[in-house]
């Protein structure tokens, strides 16, 4: 009665036949069914309690997708968390470590000498398959959270979120440039990213680091020293007065100036780059993200390089004075590393400033374009560890699932560019006029209504 009742737990175990039909069930169902197999022919204890953790991942998982498709942000938040992604490592160890067990135990519940010999290979290597690929696909993911953990830690500070003003999220993007032949760093992309907190509507607005006469708010330390503006009466403590040259003059001869910069996650440097793009288009600035460019060349390679359109030959310079040329990037599509990458956006031989700002932003777009699911899981401890040394921000961990969210939606919309160049009407060496450049962000973040037509 019990042979018959139960031919898993109790087959006959002299039919060659009937062990490897046996055989096959049990591979499979512990392949969809974790803990079935000791459930129905080994040890029940061990079957409960696979069972009730396979049962357990596959309702967080259930769960997860049925919140990530009604409100995505939580599940950004929650998985942009050292803490949750150290939880998330323990539990993909944990389930790595079971599987090898129910797979080692299911083999030997098979009892493959019982079985046809054609078949006894076939059975073990698809469980040891199984086995690698499950359990190692798990411990792979234990270990990239522990690496994303890490690297959020160092990247990320622990401070309070800011809200949006008159909402919308204002960043300042800062791309340095250190170089050898200067003291310090110097910004030499200089953006402020303005967000729309809801639609994640996106205006750019590129500030060129030749800027003269920068105005500061009037509760800025900076605004005490030049009242009329950067350097505009008695000149600045650097050799040349422009808005890039706030940077150092701050960080190395004024660094008192903001005294709790360092303890807020940011910099002398950066918190008077802040006062200056905050006079310059009239906006507030909540955060700011600063891109080291020498370490951005590692960045790049980790990511197998970027693709960019070269409208002209681009020249790669011998020395840091920018006068000789070594070589050429030319002109058509190229596949750019991480070196010749960085010499596109930053050569200076018989081009303007205002091309290399708009090189700056086309490799910035081309590299936010490869950071795709499948580049960065499979690069992903290369790019950890580049991103790690390349970015600094103040933008706290708390924010980064709402703007992972926020970031989605800025994809689907078009970007709206306002350059302050001469071909937009701003003149920045020569008194350029920063009532018209507010005027100009202005109208592009709140673009006129156009009036209704009538028939």
């Amino acid at each position: 009665m019990t042979l018959t009742a139960s031919p898993i737990r109790y087959p006959d175990a002299a039919s060659r036949t009937v062990m490897t039909r046996r055989a096959w069930w049990l591979v499979c169902l512990n392949l969809l069914i974790p803990g079935s197999v000791q459930a129905l022919a080994g040890d029940r204890r061990l079957g409960r309690f696979g069972l009730g953790a396979t049962l357990v991942l596959w309702t967080l998982v259930v769960v997860a997708v049925v919140v990530w498709m009604i409100w995505p942000t939580v599940i950004y938040s929650l998985f942009s968390t050292s803490i949750t992604l150290w939880i998330l490592a323990a539990a993909a160890l944990f389930y790595a470590v079971l599987w090898i067990v129910l797979t080692l135990d299911t083999l030997r519940l098979v009892r493959l000498v019982k079985t046809a010999p054609s078949a006894r290979a076939w059975v073990a290597l698809l469980s040891i398959a199984v086995m690698t690929v499950v359990s190692g696909t798990a411990a792979y993911g234990a270990y990239i959270a522990t690496t994303a953990s890490g690297f959020l830690s160092t990247v990320f500070v622990a401070g309070p979120s800011e809200p949006p003003i008159d909402g919308r999220y204002n960043i300042l993007l800062l791309g340095g440039d250190a170089g050898p032949d200067r003291d310090g760093l110097r910004p030499d992309s200089i953006t402020v990213v303005s967000i729309d907190a809801e639609t994640g509507q996106a205006v750019t607005i590129g500030l060129p680091r030749n800027l003269s006469d920068v105005p500061f708010n009037e509760d800025s330390p900076l605004h005490d020293v030049y009242p009329e503006g950067y350097g505009s009466i008695d000149g600045c403590e650097v050799d040349v007065c422009m808005l890039n040259s706030i940077y150092t003059e701050v960080e190395l001869m004024s660094p008192d100036m903001y005294p709790d910069a360092v303890s807020e996650g940011s910099e002398p440097g950066i918190e008077g780059m802040r006062d200056a793009a905050e006079g310059i288009t009239g906006l507030e600035i909540q955060y700011y993200a600063l891109i080291d460019m020498q370490g951005f060349l590692e960045l790049i390679d980790a990511l197998g390089g970027v693709t960019v359109n070269v409208p002209e030959d681009v020249p790669i310079h011998a020395d840091e004075t920018f006068t000789t040329v070594a070589e050429w990037i030319p002109a058509g599509e190229q596949h750019l590393d991480g070196y010749h990458a960085l010499w596109y956006a930053r050569s200076r031989h018989g081009t303007s400033d205002y091309d290399r700002m708009a090189r700056q932003r086309q490799i910035q777009e081309a590299v936010l374009a490869q950071f795709n699911p499948a580049n960065v899981l499979t690069k992903f401890q290369e790019i950890a560890a580049a991103g790690s040394q390349v970015v600094k921000t103040d933008v706290p961990q708390s924010m980064l699932g709402y703007f992972v969210n926020l970031a989605g939606k800025t994809k689907e919309l078009p970007i709206t560019d306002v350059p302050l160049v001469p071909d937009n009407g701003v003149d920045p060496e020569d008194d350029p006029d920063y009532e018209y450049i507010r005027q100009l962000v202005s109208d592009a973040l709140t673009p006129p209504t156009p009036e209704p037509t009538t028939d």
